[in-house]
């Protein structure tokens, strides 16, 4: 048997499992639908993700990108003159009022993390990631609790499908700056 040499097979895995999650939610992730969607055997998912949990982490890291992608582009939490309460909103407000089904999809894969403990440190990094961004601006403490806030709205705008208030989260973040 000859293999063709695939390079790219890896990454059009990662991608179908995401895309999967996305239309049939996590519980339709599997190593066959991924393979199916990615147009690859059987074989193939299983040759580079020997289980269901590594395929996740793989497709968690990089849903975890998207916001990553966001702060980095606008470059705020670099300017220290900036107003950071008013940084972080705008940057939430980025995000949200993109594609809403890739903030979803990242939010599903990330609070699989309750259920799937091999996927809470890979949901862990990005809280800390931002949090050392945040804290190049502020102290860790108060850097973890805007996280912990930009989160919990993000939730709440996902969940109730509400329009995403910028002013109101620019005034709830600036009430925990010191």
């Amino acid at each position: 048997m000859v293999r063709r040499y695939d390079p790219e097979r890896r990454q059009r895995i990662i991608d179908a499992a995401i895309r999967v999650v996305a239309d049939k939610g996590i519980g339709g992730l599997s190593h066959r639908s991924a393979a199916a969607e990615a147009d690859v055997p059987l074989g193939s998912t299983t040759y580079h993700f020997k289980t269901l949990d590594e395929l996740m982490v793989a497709a968690l890291r990089q849903t975890n990108e998207g916001f990553a992608k966001v702060v980095a582009s606008r470059g705020a939490l670099e300017d220290t003159g900036a107003d950071l309460a008013g940084e972080l909103a705008g940057l939430l407000g980025e995000w949200l009022g993109g594609d809403r089904t890739s903030v979803e999809l990242e939010y599903e894969l990330y609070l699989a993390a309750l259920r799937r403990p091999v996927l809470r440190p890979v949901a862990a990094e990005w809280c800390q990631d931002l949090a050392e961004r945040i804290g190049r601006r502020t102290d860790p403490v108060t850097a973890r609790a805007l996280v912990a806030v930009m989160d919990g709205i993000c939730l709440q705008v996902l969940v109730t499908g509400a329009e995403y208030d910028e002013e109101y989260t620019r005034e709830v973040l600036a009430r925990v700056i010191p």
